[in-house]
């Protein structure tokens, strides 16, 4: 007879049992049963963390205040954790439990960006020397593995991870988030009993105001799918993977074209990557508009809470250097903050405030990433023929 399937709240108590009761990490859906049993847990303490490096230095430093304590993360994003792994806990000495997902497992279907990470975790574990087993699924290896997993931690003082397969736990419900959300727009725009448009509603306009010749990059998750789902054009570049490297990304092509160029952006991409908006501030290409749609969650992977709802992008964005910044939570506010940035000085930005969900019908980009990458380059060498690389503005 088969053995039942383990529950988060099954892993919680025998970690517990064994002083884990400090968890930080970036979502997975993989993941989400745990992160959500975490979240719901009055004995731990959860830190949605920005990025998974940023999730091992945070661990590092609740272990040195005496915790135990684990990092949870995508193996997607497991490359961020290589180098605190290698150069902060190794020479430090410093332990934790990681709890990597297995996504691109070999022969289970999955995205095309999880196929190279999904060949390789085990290995990249090895190469780094990260001891590692699979995640338990049973009541019986949970004991063991985690046993192992601690006696491996007291005796070397460095990091054990645990690989995680899809459906490794049963579900749980998310508890509702408490933190209320940062408000900011204009006093018309403030009005609390209006719902927070959707992200489709936003997209759909935005897609009746842009500039025609728009070269426009979306970053990975549902905004991506939304737009494809809404609109298909050559000068769309639709991210699957590299969370937070589409205003990065919108930074190489602006300067390299005349077009304008539009990196629709989420909060949870934006907060991984926060240093991308230094880079675009110093370089100041003139032809880059940075549209931030902020719904305060990790759509895609259950929705758990960012730390957007603290933060002011529009001031970040200008204390980087931006050259013109607006904030809004309204259709209505959002169509005017395309229009203005439209005819403002750039590198220009537009933080939206919007709902969490997504559309029902919500589908995928039939064409391949490789495809995209390929037709959005041809548009650019096509449709930017003759009018040369964008200069940086450097006025200030």
């Amino acid at each position: 007879m088969t053995s039942p399937m383990i529950t988060a709240a099954d892993f919680i108590a025998e970690g517990a049992q064994r002083g884990f009761d400090f968890y930080t990490g970036v979502p997975c859906s993989f993941l989400t049963p745990l992160i959500n049993a975490v979240l719901g847990s009055s004995r731990l303490d959860y830190v949605g963390a920005a990025s998974e490096g940023e999730a091992v230095a945070i661990a590092a430093g609740a272990w040195l205040g005496g915790r135990q304590t684990v990092v949870l993360c995508q193996n997607s994003g497991l490359g961020n954790a290589v180098n605190p792994l290698t150069s902060l806990n190794a020479p430090f000495h410093i332990p934790t439990l990681l709890i990597t997902t297995w996504r691109g497992q070999p022969g289970i279907p999955d995205e095309p960006q999880h196929k190279v990470m999904g060949e390789i975790t085990q290995r990249l574990l090895s190469v780094i020397n990260v001891e590692h087993a699979p995640f338990p699924r049973t009541p019986e290896l949970l004991l063991a593995t985690l046993t192992l997993a601690a006696k491996h931690m007291a005796d070397t003082n460095r990091p054990f991870a645990l690989v995680m397969e899809k459906d490794s736990l049963r579900d749980e419900a998310l508890v509702p988030w408490s933190q209320p959300r940062a408000e900011i727009g204009t006093r018309e725009d403030m009005a609390m009993d209006d719902p927070l448009p959707t992200r489709a509603a936003v997209l759909e306009r935005f897609l009746a105001t842009v500039d025609a010749d728009a070269a426009i990059i979306a970053t990975t998750g549902k905004c991506g799918r939304e737009l494809f789902t809404l609109a298909d054009r050559p000068q769309h570049l639709y991210q699957v993977g590299s969370m937070g490297g589409a205003p990065g990304m919108a930074l190489g092509v602006a300067l390299n074209t005349k077009l304008p160029v539009i990196a629709l952006d989420g909060d949870g991409a934006a907060l991984m990557k926060l240093g991308t908006f230094a880079t675009i501030g110093a370089y100041r290409p003139g032809n880059l508009t940075h549209i931030l749609l902020d719904n305060g969650v990790h759509d895609s992977t259950g929705g758990q809470p960012t730390v957007s709802a603290s933060v002011d992008f529009a001031a970040v964005a200008l204390a980087c250097g931006y050259r013109y910044a607006v904030s809004c939570r309204s259709l209505q506010g959002f169509t005017a903050a395309v229009k203005l940035a439209a005819d403002a000085p750039k590198p220009a930005l537009v933080h939206a405030r919007i709902a969490p969900g997504s559309m029902r019908e919500l589908g995928r980009p039939t064409i391949s990433p490789d495809a995209v990458a390929r037709r959005f380059k041809t548009y650019l060498a096509q449709a930017g023929k003759g009018r040369g690389p964008a200069a940086p503005d450097h006025r200030r």
